[in-house]
């Protein structure tokens, strides 16, 4: 059972960039924090509790996306579920590198990128919809920049899926709000992190603020949309960009 007043997360993606900053701004204000990645739990991911904490689960399998909502029930123990972040995403690339477009997109790979990016949103949002409700808690959905412009480096299947994921934020927000549970979601735009694609610079060039985003930039947007101070605050997707989206 939870402690006291404590708080829960479940957080997807949590192994690198976004998420990994994510995971410490909850963990810095005394939240349990499960976790669900592709990868194993690593020791440079020192936060409290963090490996029985950490569930290894393949979201683009939708069968292992199922299953995994009973074993975080099992891990919740009857407690409730305060926020669910939906971090977890791919964006293939071609065998030079080079972005994946709607001419030479395998059908395989839509698919398993729609499961990773969207489709696991709603299967562990639904499949949690008592832990969250009982929690009152708030569910961020992460979307990106490129799901409302065609981007230099993000495929076509990433860019729909994220396009999509904005949809189904509205969707939710709607669905979801009689349980007590509101939906957001967080656009990112270009975020400094390992994964940064080559001439990212030429970008960020262009940008009203002249930067890149830290990612510890947005964990705080996503923590504010998982905090009391976002109380009245449903069914908005929220801009992490230096004002790439004007």
């Amino acid at each position: 059972m939870e402690e006291q007043g404590r708080k829960t997360l479940l957080l997807t993606g949590a192994s690198r960039g976004i998420g990994h900053a994510t995971v410490k701004r909850f963990a810095r204000e005394g939240w349990r924090v499960l976790t669900c990645s592709r990868q194993p739990f690593s020791p440079d991911c020192p936060w409290p509790g963090g490996e029985q904490d950490h569930v290894q689960v393949d979201l683009s399998d939708p069968n292992k996306t199922m299953e995994v909502v009973e074993q975080i029930k099992k891990r919740l123990d009857g407690a409730a579920l305060h926020a669910l972040v939906n971090n977890a995403g791919i964006s293939p690339k071609g065998p030079e590198g080079e972005r994946l477009t709607t001419l030479d997109t395998d059908l395989r790979t839509w698919g398993q990128v729609f499961h990773v990016n969207f489709f696991a949103s709603i299967v562990l949002a639904r499949g949690l919809q008592e832990e969250l409700s009982r929690g009152r808690g708030s569910i961020v959905n992460v979307t990106s920049i490129a799901g409302v412009r065609v981007h230099p480096f993000a495929g076509a299947a990433y860019a729909t899926s994220k396009a999509a994921l904005a949809a189904l934020t509205r969707e939710m927000a709607h669905d979801f709000g009689p349980l007590g549970v509101r939906v957001n979601a967080v656009a990112p735009g270009e975020v400094e992190t390992a994964i940064l694609s080559k001439g990212t610079d030429k970008i960020v060039e262009k940008l009203p603020l002249r930067r890149m985003g830290q990612p510890h930039e947005v964990a705080d947007a996503i923590y504010f949309l998982c905090s009391d101070q976002s109380s009245y605050v449903s069914g908005a997707e929220l801009e992490v960009n230096g004002a790439q989206h004007v």
